[in-house]
């Protein structure tokens, strides 16, 4: 279980838990402080407060370690080499999870500069999946995707949450909101969050 303490960056403030294997859905408008959530939680910037592992504190473990098992995906992964397999440490590994979002299997020589933003999406969640975290922050993973593309993530997310993966799911689509979070949590402009079942 995932718990979030007295959580603080910049106007934000929220307390919150996630049961292993639980989605909760994070809504509000853009600017309202979702993103620094997500990355607060995650420990990639500064913030206060106690955010904790099944009890262990975050400060306990080294960073990286930390961001092993709490993952955060930002909605525009980031990309360092020139093709698309030099971004994971086994492509063969990867490629099942890369079909299943119906990438072809030949992509792995591709440039990035000629993969799509949906492409992009799908393939840094591919990223992000292989780490086998146990909780999953996810900034609007489907935002760039069609119909059929963002079934198949949110497929694909609901077998990890079945295998106790917890996920919180940033998303501006009410009605995704309500298919894969058992929780919502709406993002008020004051930075806290306020509960609803959906």
């Amino acid at each position: 279980m995932l718990t979030v303490s007295g959580l603080k960056r910049l106007h934000i403030s929220v307390s919150f838990d996630l049961q292993d294997g639980e989605c909760v859905a994070l809504q509000g408008p853009s600017g309202v402080g979702k993103t620094l959530l997500l990355r607060s939680v995650a420990d990639l910037d500064p913030n206060e407060g106690t955010v904790k592992l099944d009890g262990t504190p975050r400060e306990a473990m080294p960073a990286p370690a930390w961001r092993k098992q709490v993952t955060y995906l930002a909605a525009e992964p980031g990309w360092w080499s020139d093709t698309v397999q030099e971004h994971f440490t086994s492509w063969d590994d990867a490629l099942p999870l890369v079909t299943r979002l119906g990438l072809p299997e030949d992509c792995g020589p591709w440039s990035i500069q000629r993969i799509s933003t949906g492409e992009r999406q799908r393939l840094g969640l591919v990223r992000a999946l292989m780490l086998r975290s146990r909780v999953l922050l996810l900034d609007e993973p489907t935002s760039g995707l069609d119909p059929a593309s963002a079934a198949a993530v949110e497929a694909l997310i609901a077998e990890r949450m079945a295998d106790g993966t917890s996920v919180l799911w940033s998303t501006h689509d009410d009605a995704q909101a309500r298919r894969v979070g058992s929780r919502i949590f709406a993002m008020t402009p004051d930075g806290r969050i306020q509960e609803s079942q959906p």
